[in-house]
């Protein structure tokens, strides 16, 4: 079918190609030889039998085709078949390289169309044919079927299928990137892609690690993006082809979706998504905190979240416990914070990966809201928020008994617990261990009335296991309001004198003058000293508990009498104090 002189005919290139063709439904084989009028055959009769649905490209002068063929004579006797050698016409149309029958005949065809040709002797071999293979002035009958089409002026063709709606960054060349591909040919023929071997392709762009057309299709890109890169063979594989599967001188299709883009030079990447009123602090190497998270890759996949252990991530900041970008990223941000932070994988897992959900040169976006975060140095912070309107001369001290209302939250603003829910204040006394260390220190110094709102951190609170409704490591904030106080005694003591006790002790607790003190006198002198101001009670504890102790503490010999041999003043051995007390 190659012609083997120089053409009878020369076809233009012309806007029109209905002008130049001769198109007809249906032709039988027995209208080869004969015009309509019942003469020879003037022009190439052409029978588009398969017409595909899409059809963005015609055949022109000049574009290099690929195709295959049966040619046959009139009696369907067959001269000539590509399928024969297994092999496709690959040739440029309308340069003379073909018999003009055949450069006509090819003319506006699509890729996948089939065609049927009649080919008169003029535009064939004409009146000497081919020794031994088609004799002179034969008709020709060509089955065609087009499958692919390029010129030399083509460029890559980008198409975008889908784009989506946020783009952070566009590819560049010397970024790596990490997408899927589906590959194929101009026909629609697969030769390859990432999907079936269950990973994306890596590679560097615009350094040489890809084919020219692959590089120029690439760029421009946002994650999460798919494109349809169709690309020229001299962008491709050129003549030689790729082994079995790409043949030479094919155009290629490429269906892409880019899963992720990072550059060796990017650092950690920052978005404030939320960012609460009042800042007073943020977070710094060393620092211990509580966040949670929601992790994905650069195309949205998820592959782990704190949220859905219902905890959350415990840890501390800018000592390595963590990957170095998340390391990076978590500093400087509030308590309460919302921020996107987006880390390349050599400062996350690197070329490796990590398990089955990340992996290797994965690009990873963090979701973080930064629930709390403290210092193992920090003390309790105090804040008071309204002060009582009388004048305030004695504040609440270690040892006081104190009633206050609070309010206990994370600081989040998870409510945690409430003395207003029980309707009555709480009740300590400081300084014996009877509350967390935290809120103790931050109730000394109150006056009655006074308001205040303490930050306790964890090692003043609950410690790295919490407590019953507290989570492990949870910085607590109280609001707090002191009711009343009253004075305590000093450990160890039920009752202490304002003053020095009576000089005569004994006798004026034995109240009928009978030598001995029973439960009855010993209450009444004890009751008589109090309603006088010349004493106190432990507070905290039910009165008469507490002179029922100190009675059981006198009567050493437990014969429900106290005599003046057992009474007793208890010595303080503290220096410092100035009283004698029971």
């Amino acid at each position: 079918m190659f012609r083997a002189g120089s053409p009878s005919h020369t076809l233009l290139r012309a806007p029109l190609l209905p002008i130049l063709l001769l198109l007809v439904q249906a032709v039988g084989r027995g209208q080869g030889r004969a015009s309509p009028a019942g003469g020879p055959l003037e022009d190439v009769v052409i029978e588009r039998y398969h017409i595909p649905k899409a059809c963005p490209r015609e055949v022109q002068m000049g574009d290099f085709v690929r195709y295959h063929y049966n040619g046959t004579f009139e009696d369907g006797k067959k001269f000539d078949s590509s399928y024969d050698r297994n092999t496709l016409v690959a040739i440029v149309v309308g340069v003379g390289r073909l018999i003009t029958g055949m450069d006509r005949g090819l003319m506006g065809m699509c890729v996948n169309e089939r065609r049927r040709l009649i080919v008169p002797p003029h535009l064939g071999y004409g009146s000497i044919g081919v020794a031994g293979l088609i004799p002179p002035d034969a008709t020709l009958y060509f089955d065609v079927v087009l499958l692919d089409v390029w010129n030399k002026e083509d460029t890559v063709q980008v198409s975008t299928l889908l784009r989506p709606p946020h783009c952070p960054r566009m590819v560049q060349d010397s970024d790596f990137v990490r997408y899927h591909y589906n590959g194929t040919l101009l026909d629609g023929t697969s030769f390859d892609t990432s999907y079936s071997r269950g990973g994306t392709y890596d590679t560097y762009v615009g350094s040489g690690w890809l084919i020219k057309g692959m590089d120029q299709g690439l760029l421009g890109m946002c994650p999460g993006e798919r494109r349809k890169i169709i690309i020229p063979p001299f962008l491709a594989y050129g003549e030689k082809g790729y082994g079995t599967v790409i043949p030479p001188q094919a155009s290629l299709v490429f269906q892409v979706l880019l899963i992720d883009i990072h550059n060796p030079k990017d650092t950690v990447q920052l978005e404030t998504l939320e960012l609460p009123a009042g800042c007073v602090r943020r977070a710094m190497a060393g620092d211990f905190m509580r966040y949670h998270y929601n992790g994905s890759l650069m195309d949205g996949t998820l592959f782990d979240s704190s949220y859905s252990r219902n905890h959350t991530y415990n840890t501390y900041v800018g000592q390595g416990y963590i990957i170095p970008g998340m390391d990076q990223g978590l500093q400087g941000s509030c308590m309460g914070e919302r921020r996107r932070i987006t880390i390349p994988p050599h400062l996350a897992y690197g070329e490796n990966g990590t398990g089955d959900k990340i992996p290797g040169s994965a690009v990873l976006i963090f979701d973080v809201h930064v629930i709390d975060f403290h210092n193992p140095a920090d003390p309790v912070e105090i804040k008071t928020l309204s002060w009582p309107p009388e004048t305030c001369n004695e504040t609440a001290k270690s040892g006081d008994f104190v009633r206050y209302h609070y309010n206990c939250s994370l600081l989040d603003g998870t409510k945690l617990f409430s003395s207003h829910d029980y309707g009555v204040p709480q009740e300590a006394t400081l300084g014996a261990n009877k509350v967390i260390e935290g809120l103790d220190k931050g109730l000394q110094g109150m006056c009655v009335g006074e308001r205040r709102q303490l930050v306790v951190p964890p090692h003043l609170a609950h410690g790295e296991s919490g407590a019953r409704g507290v989570p492990g490591s949870a910085v607590l904030m109280f609001e707090v309001e002191l009711v009343s106080r009253e004075e305590g005694v000093p450990d160890g003591y039920l009752f202490v004198w304002h003053e020095d006790p009576p000089a005569n002790l004994f006798e004026d607790m034995d109240l009928n003058k009978d030598g001995e003190v029973p439960p009855e006198e010993f209450s009444t002198f004890i009751k008589s000293q109090v309603s006088e101001g010349k004493g106190r009670l432990m507070p905290g504890q039910d009165a008469e508990k507490t002179i029922g102790d100190m009675f059981q503490n006198q009567d050493r010999n437990q014969d429900g009498k106290i005599t003046v041999e057992e009474l007793k003043l208890k010595s303080d051995e503290d220096q410092e104090r100035v009283h004698e007390e029971l």
